[in-house]
């Protein structure tokens, strides 16, 4: 059953078994019809040879005379014989006189051929006076009776079953005919009814294909209107209802999961907004009290130092989170022409004098690639890429920084021979507060909060582009793609 092309959908499923039911009894009911009507017309046979008896046969031993034995009874009557009877004598087993009647002549035709293998059937027969068929050469297939005669000799007498089988097959082929446009004509109307049973089931499998393609993983998300409800006494109206359950189930944990994310991101904005002042605050009287004139001590400066460069760091943190939620709620971004050389020249000069104890190569066209997009952000993209690379690996890693440009985008691609990001980190490494410093470098020291990157794939997301990683050890490339 695996091997046959067996329909993939359950309409199909349903009308294929359908018409093969239907094959089946048409084909028991046709066998049934058949064998029956064979059986009633061979009976019928074997009564007419009954009542034809041992007279043609006897008179073949009499060559066609009549003659009247001591009893009275009559030799050699061959009227109302039936044409095509066939008469036969055996005596010892061998054939002596033989003879068939054929049609329009009364007289017996002695001159008919019967091979070895005839006779040998001939005499195969019981003389028990019982109906058995058996085939001639050129004869056919006959329905014989042999009976003991009165001189010790076997009297055989037969008749065609020709027309026995010429009607079977006319019912064999009006039933095939017969059966052959009622499984068409169930096929079609089976079909047309299963498709107008599983309507509403082609409903639901509509709608859930509009939810599956429906961003569901962030944002407001308006599902598709709910389906007209069947039957709810059957099964497919049962699905239905269900599955709209479902759906309003969904949709309640989408609103509620929307609004709070909404409050969440509301939050961040405002928390970092108002973390600004008072950061800015402290770093600003850390930087007042090392300016003062008075003789400071040592441990005093130390401190004052540690905080203002942790209130730097914050601040850096706050602005961060200060542009992830401005990115999330939606806020435009610029849109003016920034050259992307130009961009990666400067960033790479400022990434070799923060790290001279790394290579780092340029690979740049030589016409100037330019992409519409914010000037301010672009910028932090690469520089967070760039400082990425040069915070996760060891000294002498070697960096090389390609910008390409396509017809419709800029490909912009930071890589490095580190020891690249397990494969356990990867999937999440362009999440917020994703740490992998450990698992790259176990020496990297100036990691930030983990918002580097993140910030790469919104800033990304938001000029129609996207940012992708590829990493094994001996090779971790950010490539960050943006449409011109």
């Amino acid at each position: 059953m695996r091997r046959l092309p067996w329909p993939r959908t359950l309409r199909g499923r349903l009308t294929a078994g359908l018409v093969v039911l239907l094959a089946v009894s048409c084909a028991a009911v046709g066998l049934a019809a058949v064998v029956e009507l064979d059986g009633s017309l061979t009976q019928r046979l074997d009564q007419q040879l009954t009542q034809t008896g041992t007279r043609f046969p006897e008179s073949l031993e009499h060559h066609g005379r009549l003659t009247d034995d001591h009893d009275g009874d009559e030799y050699g009557d061959t009227r109302r014989m039936a044409t095509g009877t066939f008469g036969a004598r055996l005596l010892d087993g061998t054939v002596t006189n033989k003879g068939l009647i054929r049609s329009g002549d009364p007289s017996a035709d002695l001159s008919i051929d019967l091979t070895a293998a005839d006779a040998g059937r001939l005499a195969a027969l019981p003389a028990d006076g019982g109906a058995r068929t058996v085939h001639l050469s050129a004869l056919g297939d006959y329905r014989a009776v042999a009976s003991p005669g009165r001189d010790g000799d076997v009297l055989i007498v037969g008749l065609p079953l020709q027309p026995v089988q010429a009607t079977v097959h006319r019912l064999e082929l009006v039933a095939a005919i017969v059966f052959g446009l009622a499984l068409v004509a169930a096929g079609t109307v089976g079909a047309l009814w299963v498709r107008w049973s599983l309507r509403p089931l082609s409903r639901v499998a509509a709608t859930a294909a509009q939810v599956s393609e429906l961003p569901l993983a962030s944002g407001e998300v308006v599902l598709p209107a709910r389906s007209p409800q069947p039957d709810p006494h059957g099964e497919v109206g049962r699905v239905a209802a269900a599955f709209d359950r479902m759906l309003g189930h969904v949709e309640d944990a989408l609103t509620k999961r929307h609004t709070s994310e909404e409050r969440l991101r509301r939050f961040a904005a405002d928390a970092s907004h108002e973390l600004r002042t008072p950061v800015a605050s402290v770093r600003g009287h850390a930087e007042l009290a090392l300016l003062h004139p008075d003789p400071i001590p040592p441990e005093i400066t130390r401190a004052l130092r540690r905080i203002a460069a942790e209130s730097a760091r914050m601040g850096e943190m706050v602005d961060d989170l200060l542009l992830l939620a401005r990115l999330d709620a939606g806020r435009p971004l610029g849109r003016e022409p920034v050259d992307l050389t130009h961009l990666v020249l400067d960033a790479v000069t400022d990434a070799r004098a923060a790290g001279p104890e790394h290579g780092w190569t340029l690979d740049l066209p030589e016409e100037p690639v330019v992409v519409p997009g914010d000037a301010h952000r672009l910028p932090q993209v690469l520089a967070n890429l760039l400082s990425n690379a040069r915070v996760h690996t060891p000294a002498g890693t070697k960096v090389e920084v390609t910008l390409r440009a396509t017809v419709d985008s800029a490909l912009l691609s930071v890589r490095d021979d580190g020891p690249g990001v397990p494969e356990a980190v990867r999937s999440g490494v362009f999440e917020r507060f994703t740490r992998a410093e450990h698992h790259r470098h176990p020496n990297a020291s100036g990691a930030g909060a983990g918002l580097g990157l993140s910030i790469v794939a919104a800033v990304a997301k938001a000029h129609g582009g996207e940012v992708s990683l590829d990493s094994r050890p001996g090779s971790t490339a950010f490539t960050v793609r943006l449409p011109r």
